[in-house]
């Protein structure tokens, strides 16, 4: 199954809530050109890709189950969703394995030691920013501390207007 496909499940997956359908389009589009501007090779953008748009696949439940979408839950919820999620989707169990856990991490911002997890960290961040409208001082302190690509700082300072 290609990313387009998987993107079309998990829209029909959010059953009409547009905030979510809104993120997971914004957090792909971010993770994809960071990806591509990176030079990342096809299998590892292909699985940032897919995590980006299942990233948050607990968000549903947790807001049934908890009430609200706090990021903990979510990592603890999101990952057997997202195993059972992309079991019929034809992928390997080793792409399946790792998007879990980068799902099942992705609001966890110590120990990123693998470009897959940064890049989505790091476009999930542009995301929530740009929604929440965090202020020019939160946004370069996430740039600064955690950040790593460059292509990802370049983006965030362009959507923010913070110049280089």
């Amino acid at each position: 199954m290609d990313v387009s496909e998987i993107m079309t499940r998990m829209i029909a997956y959010s059953k009409g809530n547009l905030h979510d359908v809104d993120h997971l389009l914004r957090v792909w589009g971010y993770a994809h050109t960071i990806a591509n501007q990176e030079n990342i090779d096809e299998k590892t953008k292909f699985i940032i890709e897919v995590a980006a748009i299942v990233h948050d696949i607990a968000c549903p439940l947790c807001r049934i189950k908890y009430g609200n979408t706090n990021g903990k839950y979510q990592e603890k919820e999101g990952i057997v969703l997202t195993r059972e999620f992309l079991s019929s989707c034809a992928l390997e169990e080793d792409m399946i394995e790792r998007i879990a856990y980068l799902v099942g991490h992705n609001h966890t911002l110590t120990n990123i030691d693998v470009m897959d997890y940064q890049i989505l960290i790091e476009a999930d961040f542009i995301a929530n920013a740009t929604e929440n409208k965090y202020s020019d001082e939160k946004v370069l302190h996430f740039i600064n501390r955690v950040m790593k690509t460059e292509s990802g700082k370049r983006l965030t300072k362009a959507v923010f207007n913070l110049g280089e």
